[in-house]
Order: structure tokens, then sequence, then C-alpha cells
């Protein structure tokens, strides 16, 4: 499979994309032109979940989208996940993880480029950024500098992904800034028609 880091990167969510229907769901968000999508279950144990994990890579595989799982290192090794997504709370263990896991390493560096550049040097294969605007999903999280998208994709030279409160009416914003990758979660799952929706955010990349 090749690996395309750019374009829509989608995110599940506990309460929006509930086992029952999630396979469903990012089907139609493939279907709609999502090329990366993130499992991200802050709820379930790794055994719980490692079922689901194994369904998602094959779908994606399918539409020839990167399957990313979030947070469990472990598992991800364990089944050996095309993607793995960390958070602040790994940042201490890049190098080790790095060791073990072979495949696309994503990092969360929220509006801190000196530790984005510190991060590729450590060999992770991509950086987020955010969150950009107010995020439903995370009300807490502090809104950076929309420059920083700019100066890192000047100072990197690994893609860059955006998140936090990304709709396809803000969406423009970011990409004139050159990011690769938008991720989103709110607008996609909440959306009456998540095909239509997907479609839309694949527009702007091509626009």
């Amino acid at each position: 499979m090749s690996i395309n880091l750019n374009g829509l990167y989608v995110i599940s969510d506990d309460k929006l994309t509930p086992k029952e229907t999630v396979l469903f769901q990012i089907e139609k968000a493939l279907i709609g032109g999502a090329t990366i999508v993130q499992l991200r279950d802050k709820l379930s144990s790794d055994e719980e979940i490692e079922n689901l994990t194994l369904k998602l890579q094959e779908l994606c595989r399918e539409y020839n989208a990167l399957f990313v799982l979030n947070d469990r290192v472990e598992l991800a090794i364990k089944l050996q996940c095309d993607g793995l997504h960390i958070g602040r709370s790994d940042h201490h263990r890049v190098e080790e993880i790095r060791k073990e896991y072979k495949g696309v390493l994503g990092i969360s560096c929220y509006g801190d480029l000196n530790l984005a550049k510190d991060m590729e040097e450590k060999n992770v294969d991509y950086v987020a950024f955010g969150a950009f605007f107010t995020s439903s999903t995370k009300p807490n999280a502090a809104v950076v500098d929309k420059e920083v998208i700019a100066k890192a994709k000047e100072e990197l030279s690994i893609p860059v992904c955006v998140i936090g409160g990304i709709t396809s009416d803000n969406v423009n914003e970011l990409i004139e800034k050159g990011t690769d990758m938008v991720a989103v979660i709110s607008d996609i799952w909440q959306s009456e028609n998540i095909e239509e929706k997907c479609k839309s955010f694949k527009k702007s990349f091509e626009g």
C-alpha cells in the first residue's frame, strides 16, 4: 500500500461513532474521499477493540487509505497496525516506540514547533498541531495561532496535520497556510450525509 499523508484525516469518536455503527460510518467517509482514518477510543480496553482494529485496518486497505490507531502503543505493535498516533503522555517514549513500531508514526505537538522539530529528529512520520478553532471534542484545548502551520512547512521536511474545530466552512484558511492533512471529527460525524461532507473537504484540497 502506498502511504499518502495528505488530505482528509477522519477520527472516530466514542459518542459520535459508536461501536455498532463505526464501520458503516467510516466506510461512508472512505467512499467520500477520506485518505486517513484514526480509531480514537478512550473508553475500551485493548482486548475490547482488538477485533474492531483489525476490521478497520482491513477496510482502510480496501480503499487504499491509511489506518491509524490512537494511543494504544502496545496494541499497535502487537497487531502491526499501519499507523499509530501518540500524544503528550507518550512524548518521552518516542525513541523507544520507534525502535519497536515499524508503521507510520504521528505525534501531537499542539502549538509547539520546537517540539515538532525534536520529534522529526526522532523519526516520526508526521506532526499534528491544534486546536485551531474551539473544539467540541476537546473544549479545554488551547487555540493555536495559524501561523505555526506556515512556519512548520518552512522548517520541517515531514508532513503537517491540523486538528481542532475544523469544519468545511473554515478549512480553507488552514489549507492556504500549507497543511498537508486536516483532521476532522464532529463536522463529519454530525453531518446528515457523511459521504457528501467528506467530498466537500476533498474538493477544498483539490481547489
